[in-house]
């Protein structure tokens, strides 16, 4: 692999390259996540190393409408994470820019607390314009921070409405934010987060109305079925700006984490996060075998017959996959 140092280019091996990242190094960190996000060539060889030490840590997702204070509700919950001595790694979900496709906020001012300690690492990534708030990316993101020792991966999404739900399929605890004055009794409801959440976390409690918040949310939990033996969903209160509540929210993780373990969930959602992984993998695979450029792509000729009427979608489709 060539990097640039200084104008000049020296090889890296990726099992030297895995190794300082697993030693803590954050520029080799930041090295394997940018080929994750540049579908590298090396990406395959990158996960053949790291896959004996991934399934470690604790991912945990937190996602809600903008405005509930997500960034810095991460902020306050990595700052509990440290208190109890753990590692921490964030990925920051973030809009793509328009003309470049990188994150618009990718200095993550509220996360500034954390500046140089070598114990956490911040990473911001475009979502490139998928919908769920989720980049392509970021399951193969996570599985490198998990790999590199990180006792727990924070993913932050973009607030996009009901999308939000991909979160889900990727974390091992959901955390749904909410905050009072904003409606969110009525959102939660339509955009089905009641479905997807493990932790509901009322922020802004110092707020009128958090209490009429927490009340709702919970009535509306108690009339969500889940199947039997069900996690205990709890709805906390927290002030992220101060930290209040932060230690409930921490603790809460803990005792998720371990009803995973013990009931045998964890390995379920693992098992379907990875089928779901391979199976991204592979589409995209497919789709630049198809797409070449050029005259030796697969697909511009078949459109071309299904536009000129020679063909049509679903003939062409099944001699693409060889039907």
């Amino acid at each position: 692999m060539n990097t640039r140092t200084g104008g000049r280019r020296r090889e890296v091996s990726v099992p030297d390259l895995v190794e300082r990242a697993r030693a803590g190094q954050h520029a080799a960190i930041a090295r394997l996540l940018t080929l994750v996000e540049d579908a590298s060539p090396l990406l395959h060889e990158v996960m053949t190393e790291l896959a004996p030490y991934w399934g470690r840590a604790h991912v945990v997702g937190l996602t809600g409408s903008p405005g509930v204070g997500k960034s810095t509700s991460t902020n306050a919950l990595v700052r509990e994470l440290r208190r109890q001595g753990q590692r921490v790694a964030v990925l920051a979900i973030d809009p793509s820019s328009p003309f470049s496709g990188g994150a618009l906020l990718g200095d993550r001012v509220r996360m500034g607390d954390h500046t140089g300690d070598p114990e956490v690492y911040i990473r911001s990534m475009a979502s490139r314009g998928h919908l769920g708030g989720l980049s392509w990316a970021t399951p193969q993101a996570v599985r490198v921070l998990d790999a590199v020792g990180f006792d727990t991966v924070l993913v932050e999404t973009v607030g996009v409405g009901q999308s939000e739900v991909e979160i889900a399929g990727l974390a091992d605890s959901t955390v749904v934010l909410l905050a009072p004055g904003m409606g969110d009794g009525i959102q939660a409801a339509k955009a089905g987060i009641l479905e997807i959440g493990d932790l509901y976390v009322v922020n802004k409690a110092d707020r009128e109305g958090a209490d009429t918040v927490r009340r709702e949310l919970r009535t509306m939990l108690s009339h969500s079925e889940r199947p039997e033996p069900a996690w205990r969903r709890p709805v906390l209160k927290t002030v992220a700006r101060t930290g209040e509540g932060m230690e409930k929210v921490v603790d809460s993780l803990a005792e998720h984490r371990a009803w995973l373990s013990t009931s045998g969930d964890l390995e379920r959602r693992r098992t379907a996060r990875a089928e779901r992984e391979i199976e991204a993998i592979a589409l995209e695979l497919l789709r630049r075998r198809w797409g070449s450029v050029g005259q030796r792509g697969l697909v511009p000729p078949l459109a071309a017959d299904v536009v000129a009427g020679r063909t049509d979608p679903h003939t062409a489709a099944a001699t693409l996959v060889g039907e």
